[in-house]
């Protein structure tokens, strides 16, 4: 008799004893195929695996009760099911509540079309595979690891979501804020970290003219580093003299930083949502080209990125100024273009990015929709951008909040006021890894 097919779901890096379990549970009923999860699947509803598919394969193939592997391309059963037609799916019962119930009906009405089952196995108390990854992702947080995870998140993600963080504290919030879609079984969190020159010197108390040097900007980055996980794409305003960008190129790779951004302005610094309310003047592009190819020739691995940022919206140019030196940079070897407006409504960048989508369907674009914010990432991405920085958020949200704070202390001589704005002090001294 041609025995029965036992389908199995499994995504983990870590193979644990309750997912051994449910293997060898499964073997009891017939041949169990593994439905492996693509790396693109997993990072559409949690952080990238830390093993690629073909070594998460290899792995489960070497399992005895394994009769076969199989991808599985998404989170949904449903194409795989329809195509393996298994007489049985194993799944542990911790999947009844929370973000894979939407996951499981779906399984079980499909499993109806030719009178499969699903068989449930009681959860194994004790295996978390998500709090495994998180203790492994901290002890293998070394640069080489981190400074390749921005191109490895390009080519698994249609979009990549970027969150400023600007010391330690702001780091940990990008690194484990977590936002639940139980419809979708998706759980949302940003990707990578911006640090910004801008929030960098405000925290400082410094006006954002490029006075804060890379010095006290890589105490930053080592602070963020020392407790995140998530890789960084550095501000780099214009990169300074070409002979000094080299060397701190070579300095930011070493550390571990996956990118820097550097804009083709000249001049002292003014921030470009001043826009032509202050003097903006742009870089010869050719001059500015050079700059790019001397910080590309000195570094010593692929993973490092540098993004030249295009101000011609900004200087009040135009869109076919911002595309002529698009071609320049990207033909000097920018990895990609971050494109610029102060503009409310966003058609310039959206017309920017329609012409240059034409011509370059895989050179990364960044957007910065400070002043366009009314647009999704989901829109944004479809109008072709690639990386979408939420820039200053946490510092213009955290300044208001303190100052009302200062205020309302002052006007009533006690703290008792603020105590409904303020998170309790034991929350504080636990909220630190280590603090209890």
């Amino acid at each position: 008799m041609e025995k029965k097919k036992v389908y199995i779901a499994m995504s983990a890096d870590f193979i644990h004893d309750g997912h051994m379990n449910i293997i060898d549970e499964g073997a009891k009923y017939g041949d169990v195929i593994i439905g492996l999860l693509t790396d693109e699947a997993i990072a559409t509803y949690k952080r990238v695996p830390l093993l690629n598919y073909e070594t998460r394969k290899r792995i489960f193939s070497s399992l005895k009760n394994v009769k076969e592997v199989v991808k599985q391309d998404t989170l949904d059963y449903t194409n795989n099911l329809r195509k393996i037609k298994p007489d049985y799916v194993i799944h542990g019962d911790d999947w009844q509540k929370g973000l894979q119930s939407v996951v499981r009906q779906n399984v079980i009405k499909v499993l109806k079309e030719w009178n499969g089952k699903l068989i449930e196995v009681p959860y194994t108390i004790g295996n978390n595979c998500t709090d495994l990854e998180e203790a492994y992702r901290t002890l293998t947080n070394t640069p080489d690891n981190r400074r390749s995870k921005l191109k490895k998140l390009l080519k698994l993600k249609p979009y990549i979501s970027v969150m400023e963080a600007s010391n330690g504290l702001s780091g940990l919030i990008v690194e484990n804020t977590k936002v639940e879609n139980i419809e979708e079984g998706k759980i949302k969190e940003f990707d990578a970290m911006w640090v910004s020159s801008l929030c960098d010197s405000t925290f400082k108390g410094k006006p954002d003219i490029e006075l804060v040097d890379l010095t006290s900007r890589i105490n930053t980055i080592n602070e963020i580093m020392e407790v995140t996980t998530k890789p960084i794409i550095l501000d780099g305003d214009t990169g300074g003299k070409t002979e000094h960008f080299i060397y701190n190129v070579k300095t930011l790779e070493r550390l571990g930083v996956s990118a820097i951004i550097i804009e083709d302005k000249t001049g002292l610094k003014k921030n470009s949502l001043f826009g032509t309310e202050v003097k903006q003047t742009l870089e010869d592009p050719y001059v500015f080209a050079e700059k790019i190819k001397a910080g590309k020739d000195a570094l010593a691995t692929r993973d490092f990125m540098i993004f030249a940022r295009i101000e011609s919206l900004i200087a009040g140019s135009t869109v076919e100024d911002a595309l002529k030196r698009a071609d320049i940079y990207i033909d000097a070897g920018a990895d990609g273009i971050m494109i610029h407006s102060k503009e409310k409504d966003g058609k310039e960048i959206k017309t920017f990015l329609s012409a240059f989508r034409k011509k370059y369907q895989d050179v990364p674009v960044i957007l910065v929709p400070t002043s366009y914010n009314q647009y999704t990432e989901e829109e944004l991405y479809s109008w072709g951008a690639s990386i979408i920085i939420h820039a200053n958020h946490l510092l213009r949200s955290a300044y208001p909040a303190m100052l009302k704070t200062a205020q309302e202390i002052l006007k009533n001589g006690r703290s008792k006021e603020v105590d409904k704005y303020c998170m309790p002090i034991k929350e504080i001294l636990t909220l630190i890894p280590g603090g209890k």
